[in-house]
Parts: C-alpha cells; structure tokens; sequence
C-alpha cells in the first residue's frame, strides 16, 4: 500500500528528529517550519524545554508579511542569526523537519549562516 504524502512527511520528521537527539551535545536546535503561505523559524534549548529566540515572515518589522518565497526565507534566517547572537548563541543544529533541504529551506538556512550562526 502507498504512503501518502502526510504520512512520508512525518517519517522524515521523525528520521530528523531522532539523529538530532543522538548526536546533541546540549546545542541550541534551530527549527524550520513552513506552510504555503509563511515560514518561521525557532531557535530552541532542549535541555531546559526553551525557546530562545523566534523570527516568522508573519512579522510587520521584517517588511515581508504574507510572502513566502527565497526572499522572504532570506530575511528571516538573517533575522533570526542576528536574535541568536543577542541570545548568546552562536553554533545551533539544522532542524528541517520533514521539509526537503531544498529551496526556501536552503535559504534560510545559508542566511543564518552568513549571519554569523554556525550550523
């Protein structure tokens, strides 16, 4: 019987999640979510069950409300790199969910970086 799209996802996010736990050595977990119409991104400490710092294309200062394209991806990973570093984070582990490194993604993911945020 095939899987369905849903179900693959959740697969994926699950295989993601799993060898995330094994290799975290107490690292901030910097986890993507992305709908049809936004994309956020939240940087969060396992260890303590906290969310240190947050940026979303939903947000009126980023300039990008209700887009959700490479651009916008763009602006929120250098948005949520620049919130880390006031956090005091400075390394971080990718967490793409069950989303394909591929796209939006990806940019988000190389703005953070060029931001200052090693991932």
């Amino acid at each position: 019987m095939a899987n369905s799209k849903r179900d693959l996802f959740i697969k994926r996010r699950l295989r993601v999640r799993n060898k995330l736990r094994k290799v975290n050595a107490g690292r901030a977990r910097l986890s993507v979510h992305r709908s049809n119409k936004n994309i956020s991104v939240q940087l969060i400490d396992d260890v303590n069950g906290v969310t240190l710092a947050s940026a979303s294309s939903l947000e009126k200062d980023l300039g990008i409300v209700g887009k959700n394209n490479i651009e916008a991806a763009t602006k929120v990973g250098a948005a949520i790199a620049e919130r880390a570093k006031k956090a005091g984070v400075s390394t971080a582990y990718f967490d793409r969910g069950g989303f394909l490194f591929h796209g939006k993604v990806k940019a988000l993911a190389e703005a953070a970086r060029e931001g200052g945020l090693k991932i």
